[in-house]
């Protein structure tokens, strides 16, 4: 439950640091894999700032387009 919890946590995080709407946040989560990334790495990523996540996040989307 933890996870899914900070799953939703990202996801609505980087819809509002992006100004998405939330469609378009899981779309990209959902295209990227970012929801499979958030589970492999739970452990580190939740010990860190929203910031840091977001940027996280965008990095792990630039590497993969």
């Amino acid at each position: 439950m933890e996870i899914m919890q900070f799953k939703i946590f990202c996801l609505e995080n980087y819809k509002e640091f992006h100004n998405l709407t939330g469609k378009a946040s899981f779309d990209v989560f959902k295209k990227y894999k970012i929801f499979d990334y958030i589970s492999d790495f739970y452990d580190l990523l939740h010990s860190y700032g929203t910031l840091y996540i977001i940027n996280n996040l965008d990095e792990f989307i630039s590497h993969r387009q």
